[in-house]
């Protein structure tokens, strides 16, 4: 795998992107529209379904008196940016003159196969479209004449806190639009990491999904609870993770330590079963996470927007000390 990130660009020139359409108004697409908007564009929030854009307002605004509150952004920086959100239930209004299209629907196949057939039908070959995929191969759902125009830019959730864009493209991808998107989200501050193709689940999203593998069979196995994982998580790895990333990490440990290890073989890595029991037995519980109420912890009374604001103003307080720290190293 060869990654472009970081490396020398030409001198940086002013982005012709200014209206966008994100399509799907949900967890993401919701966030997408806040994001894009901050930045400066006139954005068009499109869902098929009523409720979900109903829904989409409440939330954009919880976000914003939640960044207003840290000190992130200013009232009327904030008040400028949710004018600037237009809804939209027809999707040819949406993506009309559209110099960039968001995808932030579910992540099914099927669905998205059937989002960007609908797409073709009323896009301008000049605009790009960027799907905000976290694992499926994307390129193989298009259909003929969207390949040169489309790329993926994949987000982390809450994306107008998280700063990491995956951004890559298919076989057929203008290279100038992998640029032009760079350009947009470096304006944004966003911190955007090309890859010159698809590796599915970027560099991120196969780490956690790693993580995600091993704390379930941990708990699977009885070994320990949810809790002692955070615990282990938030006292252990997170402080050295959050200042010096992994390699480095591994750096400081030595790595003869870290070559003694793997010669060892102690750490077994577990059976990909693509289940795990202990999310089986939540979910038919109907504890599916913080939207119902529950999930491995209780919330109890707490209302999942108050969840989320505790959430975010959480991670703001960290990454303000993130970047107190600094990325220089001596």
């Amino acid at each position: 795998m060869i990654l472009e990130g970081q490396k020398d660009y030409k001198k940086p020139r002013k982005n012709s992107i200014k209206k966008v359409a994100v399509i799907g108004a949900g967890t993401m697409g919701h966030a997408l529209a806040l994001v894009h908007a901050i930045g400066g564009c006139e954005v068009d929030l499109y869902d098929t379904n009523p409720r979900a854009l109903s829904r989409s307002k409440k939330l954009i605004s919880a976000a914003c008196e939640t960044l207003v509150q840290a000190g992130v952004h200013e009232k009327t920086e904030l008040r400028a940016a949710k004018a600037r959100i237009y809804q939209r239930n027809k999707l040819s209004v949406a993506v009309a003159d559209a110099d960039l299209i968001v995808e932030a629907v579910v992540e099914r196949a099927d669905v998205k196969k059937q989002v960007f057939s609908e797409i073709g039908l009323y896009v301008n070959k000049n605009t790009i479209i960027a799907s905000n995929t976290s694992y499926l191969d994307v390129f193989r759902l298009l259909p003929p004449g969207l390949s040169i125009q489309t790329l993926i830019a994949h987000w982390y959730t809450p994306p107008y806190i998280i700063d990491l864009v995956d951004i890559a493209p298919g076989p057929e991808t203008n290279p100038e639009n992998v640029e032009e998107v760079r350009i947009l989200y470096e304006q944004f501050g966003k911190a955007p990491l090309i890859f010159d193709k698809l590796i599915q689940g970027y560099i991120a999203n196969r780490l956690q999904s790693a993580l995600n593998l091993e704390c379930l069979h941990i708990i699977d196995e009885g070994w320990a609870e949810a809790k002692d994982i955070d615990f282990s998580i938030k006292h252990g790895l997170a402080t050295r993770l959050a200042v010096l990333g992994h390699m480095r990490k591994m750096d400081f440990t030595g790595l003869e330590m870290v070559r003694n290890a793997l010669a060892s073989r102690a750490y077994s890595p577990p059976k990909l079963t693509g289940k795990s029991p202990t999310l089986e037995r939540l979910i038919e519980a109907g504890n599916k996470g913080v939207m119902s109420g529950a999930g491995h912890y209780e919330y109890g009374d707490v209302s999942a927007e108050e969840l989320f604001k505790d959430r975010d103003l959480r991670l703001l307080k960290m990454k303000k000390a993130i970047q107190n720290i600094g990325e220089k190293w001596i």
